[in-house]
């Protein structure tokens, strides 16, 4: 079950780079626009393994708290930020780091009606949001960041120290690009190769909706060094009925030869949603992992029903079931819940 929150008041902050001595600084005081919102997303699953685990448990999903403003500064030029901090409705923590506020995105920027908007600080990297055509399930049973975002070689990321870049729309055509001081490690090292540039060209116009990106992060860095594309799309057959494809290509290039073979992997899947009524639908998703190690592939098979009782408020229920090759463990609840017992990730 998820619900939506909304309205309030605080502070954002900087871009400070040390060659360029390029700042930034917004002030609450100044906003005219700041905002309270949040999102309370807890569900009740019967968890299986298919071994020794076998149990019901309560989850909050990616359940959030934020702020964010808006100030005009000419009729051409926008300051805003955003400051958002993850919850945990079950266990009344935040699931992150306890001495933060601004675990999920957070950031401050500037936005010219004409030429796009740039910001800084820590927020989704482009190639994450990519998938968000073909994401039926995501934070629930079933989301494809099960298959997607493995191991080492994961993308699906919120990184620190970021800039990014926003185009203005046109005839349907975005673009972003980002690039991120990985880690903080920009201080200690001499060549930049901890860190990480993030693109993604996205379309929305009529029936279709695709988005195409491509990530790559430097080898000095936690996980090592790798690369990938990643391609999301949906178009809408009728007003009724809605179809998905996504296709990703991870190219995992540190460790030995061995761990390289299980991480690098193709992940595609097609799914649907059919509209069973004004507020009821009927979701479905199929999605292979298929790693250079064939004994470290898998398949997610993903239905749900979902039903809105009103714009902020639905209720749904979801059957996933994951098929594992010989070595895979993977699990259908191990990304964006509280609740992920038994879930292990290939290659960590």
């Amino acid at each position: 079950m998820t619900n939506k929150l909304n309205a309030l008041k605080p502070t954002g902050r900087y871009l400070a780079a040390p060659v360029a001595a390029l700042a930034l600084a917004v002030s609450g005081q100044a906003m005219a626009e700041v905002t309270l919102y949040g999102r309370a997303h807890v569900s009740v699953d019967y968890l299986d393994d298919g071994a020794k685990y076998s149990k019901t448990n309560v989850s909050s999903n990616s359940s959030r708290l934020g702020f964010k403003g808006t100030h005009e500064i000419s009729p051409e030029l926008t300051a805003f930020f955003q400051i958002e901090q993850q919850i945990n409705f079950t266990t009344g923590s935040n699931d992150g780091d306890s001495a933060s506020f601004s675990t999920r995105d957070t950031f401050v920027g500037l936005q010219n009606s004409r030429l796009g908007a740039i910001q800084v600080g820590r927020f989704d990297s482009p190639f994450k949001t990519a998938r968000g055509p073909a994401n039926l399930f995501g934070d629930q049973v079933g989301d494809m960041r099960n298959l997607t975002r493995v191991g080492n070689a994961r993308f699906d990321e919120r990184y620190d120290n970021t800039f990014q870049y926003s185009s203005p729309t046109y005839k349907g055509l975005g673009l972003k690009l980002a690039y991120s001081v990985y880690e903080g490690q920009a201080a200690q090292e001499k060549d930049g190769s901890s860190n990480a540039a993030s693109l993604s060209l996205t379309y929305a116009d009529g029936p279709l909706t695709a988005a195409l990106a491509y990530e790559k992060v430097g080898e000095d860095n936690s996980r090592g060094k790798r690369n990938g594309v990643r391609l999301a799309s949906s178009y809408n057959v009728t007003d009724d009925l809605k179809l998905v494809g996504f296709y990703q290509t991870i190219d995992y290039k540190s460790g030995n030869s061995a761990l390289r073979k299980q991480l690098s992997s193709d992940t595609y899947g097609l799914g649907g949603e059919y509209r069973l009524g004004k507020n009821t639908a009927l979701k479905a998703m199929w999605m292979t992992r298929d790693a250079d190690d064939s004994d470290y592939g898998a398949d997610m098979w993903v239905v749900g029903v979902e039903h809105k009782l009103d714009k902020a408020v639905r209720v749904y229920a979801n059957y996933a079931f994951m098929d594992n090759d010989k070595q895979s463990k993977l699990t259908p609840w191990a990304q964006a819940r509280s609740a992920k017992p038994g879930a292990t990730a290939t290659g960590t």
